[in-house]
């Protein structure tokens, strides 16, 4: 049972034509899998657009219901026996190979990502390790891997203390090629993790099909905040660049010699490098940087039957050409900033202001994403809910669309944005009777403010009513110097009435009894 993002994930790639191996590998789900989620995806009938509308839980509900979820027990294959078959296969062992015989002699058995975990288990039970290695034929543009280098070499002075301070440096390299990218960071956070990537894409002025990066201390358990905000993050690089994010295996990388032996390669040849001489800045540490890895990538290879020539060469020769080209745009680097619940009052904080979110978000996971000029709230799912102009004044701290708001604090905010002029103005639409009635209610309370109130409640409740309807009650409502909310309500209903009754009044219109009141006791 895989979760939502997986099972879009896997009918998406699906759908555009990408093979099962990729899906296997973007998503680390076995065949099986992939043609379950497809078969029932397509017995659905629905379109992939219509599951992205539907509840994350109805969509694996979809896919998994609830009445196949069921416990199978299965024997144990017979690893001793497996393992020997390995060895006598020597550099073509394939463990995947013996898994196909195992499923023929077991249908019912274990799929391939359990099988390799119960061998690797198997291995470290009894010999104590599980490595093994094997030849990997590496194909002309296809992988970038990502990784930070493990020394963190203390290369900036701070010139008020004069104390040298730890760096991070950020690499990547080519799988076919090896040509090299690197760049320093001061930590390894997940917005410089972003940062890194397009400036390697946008060095190598082209995109690979995949994208690799090692395991990053931003991700440190599954269905932790910090895995939604990776996910968040990876599903934009892949959307922008039109790229496929493999993560590494969980816990431990060993897919990556290439990105692993260039880490090696790097912590001596560049930050030994970089210690020759003494940088007050990171642009200038940068530079050397820069001015380092090119020497790298241009220097021949050891061996002079290695037909990459050199890591420039290789990759002119033989990466760039089938990687793909680079977007039209640049991409917007962004801060993310994960919230576990929308607070009730449905806005978000960051950087000190508060940004509104439709009110029925309450409760649920979102992400922010901010740019320099803008904020983006998504759901937990990556899906944009709204987005705003990012505020960089001091006021207001609260930035609200009114289109977020419950209709009751729509109604609040309407009554205490206005001023009495605003009030005024609205009466003038229903004629002089009732500017001179909204007028004198604002100066029936020792302060305006007090008032504003009964204007919109007397203003509201014209609504959908004939204006000479509203003009003759006002003018009852001064004539007898009654202006009030209450008392105005009850005399627009009565001319109502009158009117609805055909000019027929039986003691409807009489105005209410204390109408010979005068002065300012007809204000209260």
């Amino acid at each position: 049972m895989h979760d939502y993002n997986t099972i879009l994930g896997v009918i998406e790639l699906r759908l555009s034509k990408v093979s099962y191996d990729t899906v296997q590998k973007r998503y680390r789900i076995g065949r099986s899998g992939i043609a379950l989620i497809m078969n029932r995806y397509n017995d659905s009938g629905l379109s992939l657009d219509d599951l992205r509308q539907m509840p994350a839980s109805k969509v694996v509900d979809l896919i998994y219901p609830k009445e196949n979820l069921r416990h199978k027990d299965i024997p144990l294959p017979d690893f001793e026996k497996i393992h020997e078959q390995m060895i006598q296969m020597g550099k073509h062992a394939d463990l995947s190979f013996l898994w196909i015989d195992y499923k023929k002699e077991h249908p019912n058995g274990y799929q391939l990502a359990q099988f390799y975990k119960l061998y690797r288990d198997f291995m470290i039970n009894t010999y104590g390790t599980s490595k093994t290695s094997m030849p990997v034929e590496r194909i002309p543009g296809e992988k970038m891997y990502i990784d930070w280098v493990g020394d963190q070499p203390e290369l900036l002075l701070d010139t008020t203390t004069g104390e040298l301070r730890k760096v991070h440096i950020f690499t990547t390299t080519l799988g076919f090629s090896s040509l090299v990218y690197a760049e320093i960071f001061l930590d390894e956070k997940l917005p410089h993790f972003i940062a890194g990537t397009v400036h390697a894409l946008s060095y190598y002025g082209a995109v690979p099909k995949y994208l690799v990066p090692d395991n990053l201390k931003t991700a440190v358990t599954r269905h932790s905040k910090d895995e939604l905000v990776l996910q968040s993050a990876f599903s934009d690089l892949e959307t922008f660049y039109d790229t496929i994010i493999l993560p590494p295996p969980p816990r431990k990388p060993k897919g990556k010699p290439t990105v692993e032996n260039h880490v090696r390669f790097l912590e001596t040849h560049l930050v030994e490098e970089l210690k020759k001489d003494t940088y007050t800045s990171l642009e200038a540490l940068n530079a050397a940087v820069r001015k380092i890895v090119e020497d790298i990538n241009q220097r021949p290879f050891q061996k002079k039957s290695d037909i990459r020539k050199s890591r420039m060469n290789g990759f002119e020769k033989y990466d760039k050409p089938r990687m793909n080209q680079l977007p039209g745009e640049s991409y917007i680097l962004c801060d993310y900033k994960y919230f576990l619940k929308v607070p009730d009052n449905y806005h978000l904080e960051y950087d000190a202001h508060y940004y509104s979110v439709l009110y029925t978000y309450k409760g649920k996971p979102a992400i922010l994403k901010a740019t320099m000029t803008e904020i983006r709230i998504c759901d937990e799912y990556n899906r944009l809910i709204c987005h705003h102009p990012r505020s960089y004044r001091d006021f207001p701290l609260y930035i609200t669309d009114d289109s977020h708001m419950p209709p009751e604090h729509l109604y609040y905010k309407e009554v205490n944005a206005h001023d009495g002029a605003y009030y005024r103005r609205w009466a003038s639409v229903y004629g002089e009777s009732m500017v001179t009635l909204i007028d004198r209610i604002l100066r029936s309370s020792k302060h305006e403010e007090q008032a504003y109130n009964s204007c919109a409640g007397v203003l509201h409740s014209c609504k959908d009513v004939p204006h000479r309807l509203i003009q003759e009650a006002a003018e009852k409502c001064v004539e007898t110097n009654a202006c009030k909310y209450s008392y105005f309500k009850k005399v627009l209903g009565m001319v109502q009435n009158n009117h609805s009754s055909s000019g027929i009044n039986n003691g409807a219109g009489k105005l209410p009894s204390h109408t010979n009141i005068r002065g300012k006791e007809a204000y209260k």
